[in-house]
């Protein structure tokens, strides 16, 4: 019988945010499987428990996951954790997930901390929509592409950032989509130096000019305003009314559907409607 991978979130910061049944899945697990195993020891240490570790990052994903999987089919069961936050999510995991999906094993989720959604909640940007994109690609070329076709979106946007890297991302968000477009900052989410600072990009920008960026960043940055509707004269507004009249429509609904999203009331149709009738 086989095994179980089990995808187990990790504290982002803070080691009180392990949950009991993060850990309870460390302590069932035959071997954790780690990006960076010594980041995971201290986890581990932290719990009391001594477990069999695999490395498993970018640059082994094919090597180490044909020989994670291999052993899961073999009947043990692995707990796969990243360096922090939840695994497969703009992280390694995602391959092995999808692998292991491929050949049948059973994947269980082992919820836990996201920093992308985590400073969504506290960013005070608009949070029923977004989209993930993560780290921008290092490829000028390639991020200048990324950022072109974002230019339209509007929907709020969410990146991760390192420090060394800060200051050029802030400048390129802020020549792609002006420097007056909102943007959140969280930094060192629920660690000591926890900071969350809702600005503009230019502000940001000049900001990091002048210090010295710290600690890893999320960037909640505003969507694109909504294309405002065409201008619609009482006119056209009646027009569309006499087509849906000739639909089948009776004239009072027929005006209340022609005025909607317009700067006319149903009244005014109407009346501009029962003019022209008399003409």
């Amino acid at each position: 019988m086989q095994g179980t991978l089990y995808i187990v979130g990790t504290p982002i910061g803070n080691l009180e945010d392990l949950t009991p049944r993060a850990a309870a899945a460390f302590g069932s697990a035959d071997f954790v499987a780690a990006e960076d195993t010594r980041v995971t020891l201290k986890l581990l240490n932290h719990l009391g428990l001594k477990k069999p570790m695999v490395s498993y990052y970018e640059h082994n994903l094919k090597e180490r996951g044909d020989y994670i999987l291999s052993r899961i089919e073999a009947g043990e069961s692995c707990a796969l954790c990243s360096d922090a936050g939840m695994p497969a999510i703009s992280d390694p995991g995602e391959v092995i997930v999808r692998d292991a999906l491929a050949r049948g094993i059973r994947v269980a989720p082992v919820p836990g901390p996201s920093a992308c959604v985590t400073a969504l909640a506290v960013s005070g940007q608009a949070t029923g929509r977004f989209v993930f994109e993560g780290f921008l690609p290092m490829n000028a070329r390639q991020r200048r592409e990324r950022l072109a076709a974002l230019a339209g979106e509007e929907r709020t946007v969410i990146f991760y950032e390192a420090p060394h890297k800060l200051r050029a991302t802030l400048a390129d968000l802020a020549a792609a989509f002006g420097p007056e477009r909102g943007v959140t900052l969280a930094r060192e989410l629920t660690k000591l130096h926890e900071e969350v600072d809702k600005t503009t990009l230019g502000a940001a920008a000049a900001h990091y000019a002048e210090n010295a960026p710290r600690g890893e960043y999320v960037l909640v940055m505003e969507g694109a305003a909504a294309p405002a509707p065409e201008a619609v004269s009482l006119q056209e507004a009646a027009q569309r009314a006499r087509r849906l009249i000739e639909e089948g429509l009776s004239p009072t609904a027929a005006a209340k559907q022609a005025a909607a999203g317009t700067p006319y009331s149903k009244s005014e149709v109407y009346r501009l409607l029962a003019r022209e009738g008399e003409t």
